[in-house]
């Protein structure tokens, strides 16, 4: 009996496994790509060979929707540094959360290519760490992490045109902004509600 469930259990995984696969090359023929979930290395190597795919494929813009709560911030610029590095005209849509390296993300798009939906929330702020071993170890990270939040903070500020100094004040703890608010912010440029309006 256990044999058999266990089978069971295999099967429906394969299926939906397959299924993920089938929906996500249909998501890509419409040179869309969505970012969902944790930023991590798994996310970012999935996002670069889709993008690069459809790069290659045509000049025609890109469109990547993004809802997440963040996650590694190395994995966060990988993806970043890949939009910037793209021909094709990335448009990025903000839907549901846009926190912490998700919002790293978003802000690769050129400014007049990044969207939000009317109920989208951001989520800017400096680098979470976990840092543990000896003193010395501990030292170096904290040092690293000063260099990250200072590139994170001059980032934020290049890429909404705010002072780099009131992106460092905002940044001191968790900076929360509604689509709105992230609109004056100089995060988004523009609110929609209907894929015409994009």
């Amino acid at each position: 009996m256990k044999k058999r469930y266990v089978k069971f259990i295999v099967m429906e995984e394969e299926k939906k496994e397959s299924k993920n696969a089938g929906m996500e090359e249909r998501l890509l023929k419409t040179r869309s790509i969505l970012i969902s979930g944790e930023i991590n290395k798994d996310q970012a190597d999935s996002f670069t060979r889709e993008a690069l795919i459809l790069d290659a494929e045509s000049s025609d813009p890109i469109y990547v929707y993004i809802n997440s709560p963040g996650g590694d911030v190395y994995s966060g610029f990988a993806i970043h540094d890949m939009i910037r590095y793209l021909s094709s005209p990335v448009y990025v849509i903000g839907t549901g959360l846009v926190a912490s390296a998700a919002a790293l993300i978003y802000l690769a798009a050129d400014r007049d290519k990044r969207i939000a939906f009317e109920h989208s929330t951001y989520l800017i702020h400096q680098p979470l760490s976990q840092m543990k071993g000896v003193a010395a170890d501990m030292q170096i990270q904290a040092e690293k992490m000063e260099e990250l939040r200072k590139a994170l903070d001059q980032l934020i500020a290049d890429a909404t045109g705010m002072d780099a100094e009131k992106v460092s004040r905002d940044t001191e703890r968790d900076c929360w902004l509604s689509a709105k608010q992230a609109l004056e912010y100089g995060i988004v440029s523009r609110i929609i509600r209907k894929k015409s309006e994009i």
